[in-house]
């Protein structure tokens, strides 16, 4: 008997009617839906009048039920695996049923649809020609910096998710590493409340005092512009590479074409200390 298929089906990220036809249509005639969580998920099925048999995946359950569903698979069940928002395994569960389905060798079909971040850079006025997705930061304060700091040299406008009560926490830190550079912050991306926050991190941040902390929240920041890089941060830079072993005349080498500044004067500089 031939397997199934896996469909990862994407969901509204808020408005009900943001689905495909297609999704609606994969979700009609799958044997299985496995949700993230089934009571959730049962709120959208009967709004389209869709009645299959569920099975819960959320996290702590995950790598057990994805077991249970490639048994299924392998039966010649089709199953699709949808999350409480946006796409299973992108800052969501679902990425180990996929990669056992894969590993398995069973056809895996994406049906795309809704995404928070995609929604959010296409309404901040930031660059889009290049963008880099982080998802959510690590949610102690030292990690969670600690990762700032690795991302602040990044020149493509970047992406964030942030739960709602490290929201506050979370654009502190990105003042305090990224400085004064535009960014900004989407609120409740096609739910009632609606909001898009522009401006400075710091003019994000003031914004908020008067504001109630609420709902899902997505952070757009711009990237590291070359023109702006500091001699000193491109000399910590040529410092780092030197400790992983590169020589002096390579690791200005590579600082230097990356962020568009003269050799000759990283290179001085780099003697100066």
């Amino acid at each position: 008997m031939p397997y199934g298929k896996l469909y990862i089906v994407s969901t509204p990220i808020g408005n009900l009617e943001d689905i495909t036809l297609r999704a609606i249509r994969v979700l009609k005639e799958v044997d299985v839906i496995a949700a993230e969580d089934t009571r959730h998920s049962r709120k959208l099925l009967n709004h389209y009048g869709i009645t299959k048999p569920m099975i819960s995946y959320w996290s702590e359950k995950e790598k057990v039920r994805s077991e249970e569903m490639i048994e299924k698979l392998r039966s010649g069940l089709s199953i699709a695996i949808i999350s409480d928002a946006g796409t299973p395994g992108i800052s969501d569960p679902g990425a180990v049923l996929i990669k056992r389905a894969i590993d398995e060798g069973i056809d895996v079909v994406p049906i795309p649809g809704p995404s928070a971040a995609i929604a959010a850079l296409s309404a901040s006025g930031l660059s889009t020609e290049e963008f880099t997705f982080i998802g959510f930061l690590p949610p102690k304060t030292a990690q969670r910096q600690k990762r700032l700091n690795e991302l602040a040299l990044e020149p493509r406008t970047l992406i964030f998710y942030e739960a709602l009560h490290r929201i506050l926490d979370t654009l502190s830190d990105m003042k305090e590493i990224f400085a004064e550079r535009n960014a900004v912050l989407a609120k409740e991306i096609t739910k009632m409340h609606e909001e898009i926050l522009r401006g400075t991190i710091s003019e994000i941040l003031d914004s908020l005092e008067n504001r109630t902390i609420a709902g899902e929240y997505v952070i757009i920041v711009e990237g590291m512009k070359r023109e702006n890089v500091q001699i000193d941060i491109a000399l910590d830079e040529i410092r780092a590479l030197m400790r992983k072993g590169k020589g002096r005349k390579e690791a200005v080498k590579i600082v230097a074409e990356a962020y568009g500044l003269s050799k000759k004067e990283l290179y001085d500089k780099s003697l100066e200390g």
